[in-house]
């Protein structure tokens, strides 16, 4: 008889039917109760993400397990956070010392002006006057021009021309430039150095960069003081410009930020030299963006900036050809005196 058989069939039939909705339910009902304890801790860090705004970017996301791939994330998160706060931060503080430093040359101005109409002069009273006015237009203009290469650099809009330059020659035209400073306060410049040294670099922007520290080592350096400026191989690769003064030295804890932007060491030292704190910056700018660096060596005698800038192929090739080519001719010349 097949009665059985049927019977056994329609059992596992119904069992089937009430079995597998119920199974199905229970596997729902579990993988979502482990979907949510999984993903728990993204709904925490999307709920902290959205607090965290320009005016709480100090907030951190809570890192609850640093190893496993939640927690790497959060503390990616973090990292992006700590950049963008220090970005902010660095902004905040370049407006402002932006904005203080050109209040101050606006006022002066405005009240060189309203003091001068209020008195009257002769023609030599009203001459002092509009002096005084165009020095501190020309240091206001010296600013802006300042100004406005920190944002043009910031934003990658200037563009290196970048060509095979001679090392000494731009030194001692930037050099040139600033005699007149240097003879103002009785000092002596001294320029050395080998001229053999090539560079593939923007005249225009490496020149500035010179400037910059030359102009500084003035600034810093007292009356007939002597500033010296060499240029010279540091290795076969790596051209070094040293700018030597005789100034008072950086203390050790000044010296990793005489870089920053508006900083100075002397706020009224470097307000009567006519400085705002952004001529190294520049020069620091300027040395990266040729694929070189500035050093500061310091001491009570002085400061030695150092710009190494990478020598040019076509340059480095010949030194390494110039040395095998020297060694034959030092052996020759020996050969010739012992015979």
């Amino acid at each position: 008889s097949e009665d059985p058989m049927w019977q056994r069939f329609w059992q596992l039939v119904i069992g089937l039917l009430v079995g597998l909705p119920l199974a199905l339910g229970l596997a729902g009902f579990g993988g979502y109760f482990l979907a949510r304890r999984a993903l728990s801790p993204v709904e925490r860090m999307a709920r902290r993400a959205s607090e965290i705004n320009a005016e709480r970017l100090g907030a951190r996301i809570d890192v609850e397990n640093p190893h496993d791939e939640i927690g790497l994330l959060a503390q990616a998160f973090n990292e992006t956070l700590s950049r963008l706060e220090g970005s902010f931060e660095q902004l905040k503080r370049f407006t402002s010392d932006a904005s203080h430093e050109l209040r101050t040359p606006l006022t002066a101005i405005r009240s060189v002006g309203e003091v001068g109409l209020q008195k009257d002069g002769d023609r030599e009273h009203y001459r002092e006057v509009v002096g005084s006015m165009l020095e501190e237009a020309g240091r206001l203009g010296r600013l802006v021009e300042s100004l406005l290469t920190i944002s043009r650099a910031d934003s990658g809009q200037i563009r290196l021309e970048r060509a095979t330059i001679g090392l000494l020659p731009l030194v001692q035209e930037a050099s040139f430039l600033l005699d007149v400073l240097a003879e103002e306060k009785g000092q002596t410049l001294s320029l050395e150095g080998d001229d053999s040294i090539r560079v593939r670099a923007d005249s225009v922007v490496l020149r500035q960069v010179i400037i910059n520290l030359v102009d500084n080592a003035i600034k810093y350096s007292p009356r007939n003081g002597h500033i010296t400026v060499r240029v010279l191989r540091r290795d076969s690769l790596t051209a070094c410009i040293e700018i030597e003064d005789c100034g008072p030295g950086i203390p050790p804890e000044h010296r990793d930020k005489v870089f920053d932007r508006f900083y100075r060491i002397d706020e009224g030292r470097s307000r009567e030299a006519g400085g705002a704190g952004l001529g190294l910056a520049i020069a620091k700018w300027g040395a990266e963006a040729h694929s070189g660096c500035v050093e500061l060596a310091s001491s009570a005698a002085g400061c030695v900036f150092r710009l190494l800038l990478p020598i040019s192929s076509n340059a480095a090739e010949e030194a390494l050809l110039e040395a095998p080519r020297a060694a034959v001719a030092a052996i020759r010349s020996t050969q010739k005196v012992s015979s």
